[in-house]
Order: structure tokens, then sequence, then C-alpha cells
């Protein structure tokens, strides 16, 4: 492993035209860039593709990197594979998603942390779709527009590559026992939850309310909904590992 002195004497080289200190830097964090790549294996690409992206991130890191900075160049570089890979996968998935909706999303995102930031809670979708001059229905759109798909071929346990994938979980529609065991066990795990995210629940997915409805129905905000909604399911998939 590399000196942090020994790295930015190395960078300085490789900014300069130095081909063997560009060599030496990326041989020397390679266990840094695979690590990252682990964190979008199951995606879709082959790991060596992945591997490549990241040392392409990994190359912009050493092109842009200055000192006065003041992080250490790892640190700095981190964000900057990550990236790489991230914006490979968002723009050559398998279901393409438009720049501008893209754009959008991450304008978004970016009020949203701010408003945070600022007040110390989260804006609801009426306040996030009048600063953006939308409807709510189309804030949702880009929302929702914007997350990763997933495929039935994926783990459900990414850390294990033998485990269990999505389409082993699909319940066969013409076998009626699998259908009466489900629904027990369903009843079995909403039952347990307590009464106020039971109540989510079963407005949810139960009596088709939509997020907006529940919001009002709960007397909260429809981001805290979103938010409460993710976690109750994680909550229920994790008791159904068990």
């Amino acid at each position: 492993m590399l000196l942090e002195q020994e790295t930015l004497s190395l960078i300085q080289r490789a900014k300069n035209g130095d081909s063997d200190a560009k060599d030496l830097l990326i041989l020397n964090n390679s266990p840094l860039v695979k690590s990252i790549v682990k964190r979008y294996k199951n995606k879709g690409v082959e790991y060596d593709d992945l591997y490549q992206l990241g040392c392409v991130g990994f190359v912009k890191a050493i092109n842009n990197f200055d000192e006065s900075y003041n992080v250490k160049f790892s640190t700095y570089a981190v964000p900057m594979i990550a990236g790489e890979i991230k914006r490979f996968l968002r723009d050559d998935g398998s279901i393409k998603v438009s720049r501008s909706i893209k754009n959008q999303y991450y304008l978004i995102q970016k009020f949203i942390d701010d408003y945070h930031s600022k007040n110390n809670c989260y804006p609801d979708y009426k306040q996030i779709a009048n600063q953006f001059k939308i409807d709510e229905a189309e804030l949702m759109f880009i929302i929702e527009s914007s997350k990763m798909p997933v495929s039935i071929y994926d783990s459900l346990d990414r850390e294990k590559s033998s485990a269990t994938s999505v389409i082993d979980k699909i319940p066969d529609p013409h076998n009626t026992e699998n259908e009466f065991v489900n629904k027990m066990l369903i009843k079995d795990l909403v039952n347990s939850l307590d009464s106020k995210d039971k109540k989510l629940i079963i407005l949810r997915f139960f009596k088709d309310k939509t997020q907006s409805e529940v919001a009002k129905l709960l007397n909260v905000s429809q981001v805290q909904v979103s938010r409460l909604e993710t976690k109750i399911l994680n909550k229920l998939k994790n008791k159904l590992k068990e």
C-alpha cells in the first residue's frame, strides 16, 4: 500500500503524462476499486466490466484531484469510482429513462435535501410539486421512473452468489394451496405490526388508498407515508427471512 505522499507524487507524475505512474496507482488501489465494484454485483453487468468502469472513474479522480481539497486521495476517489458505475447503470440499463426526467429527478432530490437541511423536516409532495410547477401525479412519475429496475433474475441476497433469485419467489397462479398459505402468512405478518403501522399497510395494500389519501387519514405528510411504508415493508421482508 502506498503512503499518502507517494500517492500524491505519483498523481502529479500521472497528470504530466507518465503512464507508468498511472498504472502503478491503479495497481496499488485495485482493492479499493474492487471493494466498490462489489456493491453493484447482480445488476446484470459482468464483474470485469464493472471493474473497468471503476478504473475509468479512478483515472478521472487522478486527473481531477487537487491537493487544495485537503482530503486524502482515496476519500476523493471513492465517489468518482461509484459515480462512473452508477452512471453506466442508469444510462445503459435495460429500461431507459429520458435524460430530461433524470435531470428533473436530480433537481427534486437536491431541493428535498436542501429543504431538510434548512428546516429539519422533509417537504410534502404538494410543496415539491409547487416548487417545480408540476402536478403531484407528474412528480410521482418522475420519482418512480428514476428508481433502479429489479431483474427477476437478481439475487434476493446479494452477499451470496448462490442465493434465491426473485423469480424463485414468484408464485404459481394455478397453485391454490400456495395462495392459501401465502394469505395466511401475510395475515400473520400484518397482525404482528403495531396499530399505526398496521393501519397504514391495510389502507395502502388492502383498501387501495393512494399515499396522498393515507396521509390525510393519518394526518401526516405524503413524504412521511412514503418513508414509513418503505420502513414497514423492509421490516416485513426481514421477518419473512427469519
